[in-house]
């Protein structure tokens, strides 16, 4: 889904895709499988901690975090989507992903290192402990997506053009997809806001707060990347 400040016309859009490299594709799917893995994680050490094999834990969150990093930083250094006039783009989805792509791969390295201490008496009090202080950037993303969302609704960004096939069918509808994606930046923003005094009471109201919100965020992510592959293969091949 390429994404646009305004509606653009029904026929005639031409793209140069060389100037334009766009991979949020595979960036969707794995920040939806990252919020998944997170939420499934923070489950399991709240109800069956025992059960937990680190190694499992650090491959998943290794595998993922490598791909948001790679993709975020080349994203937010370079701003790709910059080259037909779309760099909003760029902050809106590289730097979150880098973001939280460091945050998979530090949680990666922990339990590839020290994943053992999870399975204690005391592994959930300890792991709120070791997020503690991580958990003022996590915050600070938070405000960061509460601030995308507000921008997708003000100047009614993620609007899919009428090439691209089945989000181009409510092109003339632009608010319906800017509200869709602006809706999951604040689902993510109040559990990331919500984490560090989560970590206070981990068995709190807070925790299962966090993981519904960041659990739906995470399916929708998951899924809308996954039709993306097919409806931006549809728009390149559209708009060459």
């Amino acid at each position: 889904m390429i994404q646009h400040a305004m509606p653009l016309a029904a026929t005639g859009l031409k793209i140069d895709w060389t100037r334009m490299p766009t991979y949020n594709t595979v960036m969707s799917v794995a920040a939806g499988a990252g919020l998944l893995l997170v939420v499934a994680l923070g489950r399991q050490l709240l109800t069956s901690r025992r059960t937990i094999t680190p190694d499992g834990w650090a491959l998943a969150f290794g595998a993922v975090g490598f791909t948001l990093v790679t993709t975020g930083l080349h994203m937010t250094l370079t701003w790709p989507l910059a080259g037909q006039g779309f760099p909003f783009d760029n902050v809106i989805f590289g730097e979150p992903a880098l973001a939280f792509g460091v945050f998979l791969l530090a949680a990666a390295v922990y339990l590839w290192k020290r994943g053992a201490e999870l399975l204690g008496d005391d592994g959930v009090v300890r792991t709120a402990r070791v997020a503690s202080p991580i958990s003022v950037f996590v915050f600070g993303m938070g405000l960061a997506c509460f601030g995308i969302a507000a921008a997708g609704w003000t100047y009614t960004l993620f609007a899919a053009p009428p090439e691209e096939p089945i989000s181009g069918e409510f092109a003339q509808w632009p608010i319906l997809e800017a509200s869709f994606m602006s809706g999951l930046y604040v689902l993510v923003g109040i559990g990331a806001v919500l984490f560090p005094f989560a970590l206070r009471r981990p068995r709190g109201w807070m925790s299962p707060v966090v993981g519904v919100v960041w659990g739906l965020a995470g399916i929708a992510f998951l899924l809308f990347g996954g039709l993306n592959y097919f409806t931006h293969i549809g728009l390149i091949v559209n708009t060459m």
